[in-house]
C-alpha cells in the first residue's frame, strides 16, 4: 500500500464518524474496484428506498433515479446528483443509494435521455456519449436539476438540499451555484473550473476565474493532481477566487475520475478521503 492509499485509509478508519465509516472502508480497500463489480449499497437495502420517475419538463417525462431513507420525514436533507459521462449508470445508481444510506433524499435526472443513449452499466468506451453531451445546453440542464431540486422539496418541504456532481457532471455542479442561492451546500468531483472556455489549456487572466466571487453556496471540492483536463493549477486558480466557505483538495496521486470504483481511474485512498469529506460537509451545511 503505498503511502497516499496508507494514509488516506488510516484517516478513514480512524477518523470517520460511525454513520459513514462503513462505505468510506468500502471505498478504501482496493481489491475486486476498479472494474464492474457489486454495489456498496444493494437495491434492496433494507435501510432505504429506490424508484425510479418522471420529471415534468417541456416535450418529455425525464427519468431521474431516485433513493431515500425509509424513514423520510419534511426534514430529511436532499441532494441533486449531476451523473458523469456515462449517464445514469450502475455506478452513479450506487452512488445515489450510498447519500440515501447516509441519509439524504437523492436524486440523479437522466440528462441524457432526450438523445436516446445506450446504457452505461459496464462500458469503457466513453466516445458513444459524445453526442449526448454536446447535446446538452445550459437553460435546460439548468431547467431539468431544477425540476429535480422541486422533486424534493414535494418529499421533504422543509429539507435543505445540496448538489453534488462527477466529471462532466461536477462542471455542471458548479455552475448550478454561481449565483444562484438554492442550495445549501456543494461538493464538485474533478469538475470543469473555467466554464465558457473552449480550450481549458489555453492561458488563464484572472477574469477567466472572476465567476467564483459569485458563488454563495458552501464549497468541498476534489480534484486530481495528474487529471490532464482539469489542470491543477486552473483548481489553485479557481480556489483563490472563492470568497465563500470552502475546501479544495487536489489528490497529488490521483487521476480524473477517481471516484468511479468500477473502472480503471479509480484511486482507493483519494475516493475514501472525498466521500468522508463531502459527507462531512453535508452534515455541516444540510444538517
Amino acid at each position: 500500500m503505498d503511502t497516499l492509499k496508507r494514509s488516506a485509509f488510516v484517516a478513514v478508519t480512524a477518523g470517520a464518524t460511525a454513520t459513514f465509516g462503513t462505505i468510506a472502508t468500502a471505498l478504501a480497500q482496493a481489491e475486486g474496484f476498479g472494474k464492474p463489480h457489486a454495489p456498496i449499497v444493494a437495491e434492496n437495502d433494507p435501510a432505504i428506498r429506490t424508484s425510479t420517475i418522471g420529471l415534468d419538463r417541456p416535450n418529455i417525462k425525464l427519468n431521474a433515479y431516485v433513493a431515500h431513507p425509509k424513514n423520510l420525514t419534511a426534514t430529511t436533507p436532499g441532494v441533486v446528483i449531476v451523473h458523469a459521462i456515462w449517464g445514469v449508470d450502475a455506478q452513479l445508481r450506487d452512488t445515489v443509494r450510498r447519500y440515501a444510506k447516509e441519509g439524504y433524499f437523492c436524486i440523479a435526472p437522466s440528462l441524457f435521455q432526450r438523445t436516446n443513449p445506450p446504457s452505461g452499466d459496464g462500458l469503457s468506451d466513453y466516445t458513444v456519449f459524445r453526442a449526448s453531451a454536446g447535446a446538452l445546453n445550459d437553460e435546460q440542464v439548468h431547467g431539468d436539476l431544477k425540476a429535480a431540486y422541486d422533486a424534493i422539496r414535494t418529499h421533504a418541504a422543509k429539507s435543505k438540499i445540496g448538489v453534488t456532481g462527477y466529471c462532466m457532471g461536477g462542471g455542471i455542479a458548479l455552475k448550478q451555484v454561481i449565483g444562484n442561492s438554492d442550495y445549501g451546500a456543494a461538493s464538485i468531483f474533478y469538475g470543469d473550473v473555467r466554464p465558457g472556455t473552449t480550450d481549458r489549456k489555453a492561458p488563464s487572466t484572472d477574469a477567466t476565474f472572476d465567476y467564483a466571487k459569485r458563488i454563495t453556496t458552501p464549497l468541498v471540492g476534489n480534484w486530481a493532481g495528474l487529471d490532464q483536463g482539469i489542470l491543477p493549477v486552473d483548481v489553485r486558480e479557481f480556489e483563490k477566487h472563492l470568497t465563500v466557505a470552502h475546501d479544495v483538495k487536489i489528490y497529488e496521486g490521483a487521476n480524473h475520475a477517481f471516484f468511479d470504483d468500477t473502472r480503471g481511474a479509480y484511486n482507493a485512498a483519494a475516493a475514501a478521503d472525498a466521500w468522508t469529506r463531502t459527507l462531512a460537509w453535508f452534515k455541516k451545511y444540510l444538517s
